[in-house]
């Protein structure tokens, strides 16, 4: 697992850009990125995903909190944060091995939304490992498609009392 940042940022045109361009130029790649609106109409979520160090998160929030359209931004620790993850999954399945893998989605508490004679389609809902090891276990059976969203967070506790590792928020 990466460091998942989370970002609230102005709704407005071109914050997207300005916030992955600045991954680029610092040569760090993003694993997952995520936007919705947030609580307020007048501003977005931006949750993403980053493999660096300490010092590398330290530098990446320094430079997101001096972008204009940012208003916070919290650097998730999966020890003090809820951290999950969402996958779709086509399978294959036959007459023979339907049970058997709707078994095993009961294991991993994997939803059935759709099952036709040849495919199956899975919701899954957990931390990326849990999904990891679903899916390492149903690529036996012919995996056809998977969607995953990417690491959503949110802070345990009472909303608006957890600050994320560097303080994260925006001077005025």
């Amino acid at each position: 697992m990466g460091q998942v940042i989370s970002l609230l940022v102005e709704n407005r045109t071109g914050v997207l850009s300005r916030v992955v361009g600045l991954f680029s130029q610092r040569g760090y790649n993003i694993e997952s990125l995520n936007v919705a609106p947030a609580l307020d109409s007048d501003a977005s979520r931006i949750t993403l995903t980053t493999r660096t160090d300490l010092k590398g998160t330290e530098q990446v929030v320094k430079q997101l909190n001096k972008l204009v359209d940012v208003i916070k931004v919290t650097p998730f620790d999966s020890g003090t944060q809820l951290i999950r993850e969402m996958a779709l999954v086509r399978v294959q399945v036959s007459e023979e091995n339907r049970a058997e893998l709707l078994a095993l989605s009961e294991v991993f508490r994997a939803r059935v939304i759709d099952i036709s004679p040849r495919n199956c389609i899975f919701e899954l809902t957990g931390q990326s490992g849990k999904i990891d090891a679903f899916l390492e276990n149903v690529r036996a059976y012919g995996i056809r498609e998977i969607h995953r969203t990417g690491e959503l967070t949110l802070g345990r506790g009472k909303a608006g009392k957890q600050k994320g590792a560097f303080g994260g928020q925006k001077p005025k």
